[in-house]
């Protein structure tokens, strides 16, 4: 099955769960973040990725330049690892942790959650690439893709027992879109995939593939 089938099936399966008025509320915060174009300002194929060194989830930092220096690497935004939908996305990139890695790139997924919660993702979905916080979002702010949750959606996270200012130690109320970006040794993005709709993901086998085509050529 690919990812976005694994996408559906949770969100049907979920319909039976969630009350009708919390559905229709998320629905349509969804709706208006796609309405309001919140991926056209992200950053896109061509740009130059921003330099980024985050904590990773035991505290050591991690530099995107060094990881550059190694070969493309593939940095994915996720919301957090309260997110169910998430979870499902770095698991199917989990999969593909050893074709990324035979194929000389990186991985890495980041989120607005502290450390100790990005520890606790890494553990529960026992992942095996580096789970980065970046509690402020400010490089998910340089990479475009932040957003502030409504007064609607706040109390909806809330009810739900995701109330980010607790989940991510912050004061805001901000999240990333979730989105995808293959960045070639050179610091440009090759392929950038943001959609507001948390729902649907880019398939991993693509952003590998983008990988692969960004290896430098080696000299004969």
């Amino acid at each position: 099955m690919t990812l976005q089938a694994d996408l559906d099936a949770f969100l049907a399966a979920s319909r039976t769960r969630i009350p009708a008025d919390v559905a229709a509320l998320i629905a349509a915060g969804i709706d208006e973040q796609v309405a309001a174009g919140l991926a056209h300002r992200a950053l896109k194929a061509g740009d130059r990725a921003p330099d980024m060194r985050l904590p990773n989830a035991q505290g050591a930092t991690i530099d995107l330049a060094v990881l550059r220096e190694r070969g493309p690497v593939i940095v994915t935004f996720y919301r957090g690892g309260w997110c169910p939908y998430c979870n499902l996305e770095l698991r199917a990139y989990q999969v593909l942790l050893p074709e990324i890695r035979a194929a000389g790139a990186s991985l890495v997924a980041i989120s607005p959650q502290t450390p100790d919660a990005s520890l606790s993702t890494v553990e529960t979905n026992d992942l095996g690439f580096e789970v980065l916080s970046d509690v402020g979002s400010r490089t998910a702010e340089a990479f475009g893709i932040v957003f502030a949750l409504t007064d609607a959606l706040r109390e909806v996270y809330a009810r739900l027992g995701n109330a980010l200012p607790t989940v991510n130690g912050t004061d805001d109320w901000r999240l990333p879109i979730p989105a995808t970006f293959v960045i070639a040794p050179n610091g440009r993005i090759v392929l950038a995939h943001v959609d507001p709709d948390y729902r649907h993901r880019l398939e991993p086998a693509e952003a590998l593939r983008a990988a692969r085509d960004a290896v430098p050529a080696q000299p004969r």
